[in-house]
């Protein structure tokens, strides 16, 4: 297929963007480059060092002898050069993971927060509005949350795939209908994937369009088997207090002897995916696409985790302290989370799930980059309302020795 990845260099863009032309499609990069704005304005970096967007392409025509096309472009602002774009590359299919994509950061400052509304609705609504306005058939796979859900909202009852079928009472009885399940998002980040679902809903139903939304569990992991063949290929490793997902941002700081940070109790439930099922299921989004008149919705996760079970288990592993923080966030101390993905294994993923192995992967990759660490951004401190509490820098021995040929300690 001739795919377009828009937000195609980041952490989970530029990985799928590779997997997909290894496998032999014809990829196009679309990005504004903000996330390498955001580490400048955080004055923090990828963990693994990043190299500029076209050597990276130009890496990857080397060890592949494949070409990826790039333009740069932003989505929110530049619909007459998308619907150009468009109009000149015909993709078969669209992959969308332009938007702000951290929780913490949406909550930041106001400023933030707009940001994260302005670039994330537009960016959506004008991808929709192109693809209608020029007429391209593309298959859209968009790259949502678990978020949009809420922890909690339903207890111990599993979450369907998307749709829920509900009773309206009505004076001549009850009518079944089948509805967006109910949205309660926790950040304005969840918000923009929720605003994303209902858009979906109405192009899918008004136009016709074939959308696939993905609702994604929490990433982890750094590598794939595309991005480990050259070193100016490496994915991003984010590990600060607002882009850090929290198992890899627990694997660095064993990996340098800090105490895992557990903001809260450690009872929230999350739902987690390893960065190379996230490429697969991408690839198996693309070849089962939807009819139209409705979007289709994956729940994109392979298995769950409260927080402090994963921190138990590195601390286990490792022999590093895990230290109960304050929580920035507004949650509830604890939830459950029983999510289907009955989907995408029926349609032939086979889940990489939570391994020793692949956990000193990540941990030889902090290992090896430690001294990229700025200590001072590892707390959590964007607050979910003014005046909450937040932790203090901790104290900490250093890690200094050296893992025997690089790898990691446990």
């Amino acid at each position: 297929m001739n795919i377009l990845v828009l937000g195609g260099d980041g952490f989970c863009g530029w990985p799928t963007a590779l997997y997909l032309s290894d496998r032999g499609h014809d990829v196009t990069v679309l990005d504004n480059l903000s996330r390498r704005a955001i580490d400048l304005e955080l004055e923090v970096q990828s963990l693994t060092p990043i190299r500029p967007l076209g050597e990276r392409i130009r890496a990857w025509r080397s060890v592949s002898g494949r070409q990826i096309g790039f333009v740069r472009l932003d989505l929110a602002t530049e619909h007459e050069r998308l619907a150009a774009v468009l109009r000149e590359l015909r993709p078969d299919a669209v992959v969308h993971f332009a938007e702000q994509r951290a929780a913490p950061y949406s909550m930041r400052s106001p400023q933030a927060k707009r940001y994260t509304v302005d670039n994330n609705v537009r960016a959506t609504h004008n991808l929709l509005s192109a693809l209608v306005t020029t007429g391209i058939d593309a298959a859209v796979v968009h790259l949502g949350t678990m978020g949009v859900y809420g922890y909690g909202w339903s207890g111990s009852a599993p979450i369907p795939e998307g749709y829920l079928t509900v009773k309206v009472p009505t004076p001549d009885g009850d009518v079944l209908r089948e509805i967006l399940h109910p949205a309660n998002p926790g950040s304005v980040y969840h918000l923009t994937k929720t605003l994303d679902q209902l858009m979906f809903a109405f192009y899918a139903k008004n136009d016709l369009l074939r959308i696939t939304d993905l609702h994604q569990g929490i990433v982890w992991g750094t590598q794939t088997t595309q991005t480990e063949r050259d070193e100016r290929l490496i994915n991003r490793f984010d590990y600060d207090g607002d882009y850090g997902t929290v198992l890899n941002r627990f694997l660095m700081q064993a990996a340098i002897g800090h105490p895992l940070t557990v903001h809260g109790t450690g009872g929230q439930t999350r739902a987690f995916i390893h960065i190379r099922d996230t490429v697969r299921c991408i690839e198996i989004a693309l070849q089962n696409p939807p009819s139209g008149a409705k979007p289709q919705v994956f729940n994109q996760v392979t298995e769950t985790y409260r927080v402090d079970d994963l921190a138990k288990l590195v601390a286990s592993l490792t022999g590093v302290d895990v230290a109960y923080l304050p929580n920035p966030r507004q949650e509830d101390q604890e939830n459950d989370l029983n999510v289907r993905n009955d989907q995408f294994i029926a349609l032939g993923l086979e889940p990489t799930t939570l391994s020793e192995g692949l956990m000193a992967e990540c941990t030889h990759i902090a290992t090896r980059y430690r001294h990229r660490i700025d200590p001072s951004k590892i707390i959590a401190r964007s607050v979910w309302r003014a005046g909450m509490a937040t932790s203090d820098d901790l104290a900490f021995e250093p890690v200094l020795d050296t893992p025997a040929e690089g790898g990691p300690r446990w």
